[in-house]
Order: structure tokens, then C-alpha cells, then sequence
């Protein structure tokens, strides 16, 4: 069983209102509920505050943190897009009744709990300003020196950044975690997990911008969701069939290209799964800058680095 708490807070008693939270939480939902082929995926319970009839106490969150947390479940995701406040070197998650003197729950808050948790792995998103001072060790304590084994924590920014709202109400973060999570971080065989996420947004913010924080201690990586495979699994398993070794160069000429007769079907298929092959860098052709030219040129393809890394995946069963 994975289960997923998204909070998403807009409306505040006393700090400024903000406009995109509520959006976020809303748009990632679908994303973190199923997989690309529909499939279930995480048991998301989301939670918006857009209004006073809505809005989210701090004695409301922890209890909703609580149950996220419970046993039962062997995997569990924490988002949490609002206000985030800095509080002697820990971030504060505000709540809708956040006070200058007691913003909301703080985040050693939830890493205590989080180390009683007997849910295996756990994923923290935060899309807050501040939201790197989650990991540091004014948050996490002597007690807390080091993270949990199984937690991965993803920030929007470091300890000393805000987090910045798009004009057409979306965090600008959140929006980069949607394109990352609807496939942008996938890797070939469609694997989303917390490691792709931060690479995407990392590579999302400029060097002038507000810099996502990564911090783990896990030694595995369990998928977040599972998109659509970059190419078709079948590709993948013939790898070591097309490729005796890893190094091996495989001859092409001009019997692979349908547009060459006599016609050859069985050679024009295996050429159209290597042209699949290049588009996600797995082969190159050899001394031509097309796979069209390296059949008619008579020349050949090869795997690249990440090419023969998934060759040695499908020659150990492992795909």
C-alpha cells in the first residue's frame, strides 16, 4: 500500500494570501493518484485551503501528518505547497492560523515523527520559501544528525531563498514537479522516482534562481510513478540479441531501409527499433550522422554508454 498527503494552503488568518498553492495540489493529484496507463498508483488524500470555510490549522495537519505516517503502508509521500516560515535555522510548514510567534508545524516536527514511522520509505516534497531549511541541523538536531534510512526529502529552494508564484497562479516549482512527474523525468523504461525529479528541476532553475535542495539516505529507489516506456520493452530484451557484446558493432547496408529493394521486412524492422533505440541515446550510427545513412553507406550502429548500460540490464534478466 503507497499513500500520498497533498496540502496545498492559500488562504491565511493573518499572513498574505497566496494565489497558486491550492492549483498545485490540485494539478499534481491526478499525477500521484495513477499511472500513465491508469493504473492505480498512490492512495492521495489532498487537502486545500482557498477560503475560511477551507482553511487548514496547525492541529488539523499534524493529525493528518500522523495518519500518513501510520503503519499499514510501505511507502508514503508528503507535499506541502504554502507559506513557509524560518525558525531558528528548522522551516515552519505556516498553517491557515499561523502567528508571527507560532507559524504552523515545524519541520523537526515532522522528522520526529517521521523517524517513529515504521513505513519504510518516505518521500517530503515542500514548495515553501525557506524550504531547505528542513534538512539542515538546526532542523534536524543532534538527535536527528543524519536522515532516517528511506527518507528523501526534495525542497524548492535552500534555507536562505523564497520560492517564487507564477503570474497565471501556479508555485514555479510545482509546475516544473508536474511536467517532471507527467513523464519529463522518466528514464527509458518509465520509471519516475525522487533522484529523476531533482535532476529535471534542477536543470530547471537557472543559476540566479531559487535552487531546489535534494537530501537522502536510501538505498534504493522506489518509484514515485511509472510512465509509458520511452520505447517498446520488446526493443530493450533484443539488445543482447543484436549485440552479442556490449561492445559489438552491428553491420548495417542497405537491405535495412524501406526504401531499398529487393525488400527485406525482417532487416527494415530491426533498423526502425535501433532509429527508436537513437531517439533515447541508447545507439549511434557508425561514422554517418543519420541510422538512413549508416544502412545505405553500408557502415553500422553501436551502443552508446547508456545504451550498453540497459544491454547489461536485459542480458541479466533485470527488465
Amino acid at each position: 500500500m503507497k499513500r500520498a498527503l497533498v496540502v496545498g494552503i492559500d488562504y491565511y488568518d493573518q499572513y498574505n494570501a497566496l494565489a497558486g498553492c491550492a492549483n498545485d495540489a490540485r494539478a499534481l493529484h491526478p499525477l500521484l493518484a495513477r499511472n500513465e496507463d491508469v493504473t492505480v498508483n498512490l492512495d492521495c488524500r489532498i487537502v486545500t485551503a482557498s477560503d475560511p470555510s477551507t482553511r487548514v490549522t496547525r492541529d488539523e495537519l499534524l493529525p493528518m501528518i500522523d495518519a500518513t505516517l501510520a503503519p499499514g503502508a510501505e511507502f508514503a509521500l508528503f507535499y506541502f505547497a504554502g507559506h513557509g516560515a524560518p525558525v531558528r535555522g528548522d522551516v515552519a510548514l505556516v498553517t491557515s492560523d499561523g502567528t508571527e510567534h507560532t507559524p504552523g508545524v515545524q519541520f523537526s516536527e515532522v522528522l520526529e515523527r517521521i523517524t517513529e514511522s515504521p513505513v519504510q520509505e518516505i518521500v517530503v516534497i515542500l514548495d515553501c520559501c525557506f524550504s531547505g531549511g528542513a534538512t539542515t541541523v538546526g532542523a534536524l538536531g543532534t538527535a536527528l544528525a543524519n536522515l532516517r534510512p528511506g527518507l528523501s526529502v526534495l525542497t524548492a529552494s535552500r534555507n536562505d531563498q523564497t520560492s517564487a508564484e507564477t503570474p497565471v497562479g501556479r508555485g514555479l516549482f510545482s509546475t516544473y514537479l508536474e511536467g517532471a512527474l507527467d513523464g519529463g523525468a522518466a528514464d527509458v523504461l518509465g520509471h519516475v522516482n525522487v533522484s529523476g525529479l531533482y535532476a529535471y528541476l534542477s536543470e530547471s532553475f537557472g543559476a540566479w534562481e531559487q535552487r531546489p535542495t535534494f537530501k537522502a539516505n536510501i538505498d534504493r529507489l522506489h518509484d514515485i510513478r511509472v510512465c509509458d516506456p520511452r520505447v517498446p520493452l520488446e526493443d530493450l530484451h533484443n539488445l543482447p540479441i543484436w549485440f552479442a557484446e556490449a561492445g559489438h558493432d552491428y553491420p548495417l547496408d542497405p537491405s535495412y531501409e524501406d526504401t531499398a529493394e529487393p525488400r527485406h521486412p525482417e532487416h527494415e524492422a530491426i533498423l526502425k527499433a535501433f532509429q527508436r533505440l537513437r531517439a533515447c541515446r541508447l545507439v549511434e550510427p557508425i561514422d554517418e550522422e543519420h541510422l538512413y545513412y549508416a544502412a545505405m553507406n553500408s557502415t553500422g550502429c553501436r551502443l552508446t554508454p547508456l545504451g550498453r548500460h540497459y544491454w547489461q540490464l536485459a542480458r541479466s534478466g533485470r527488465i
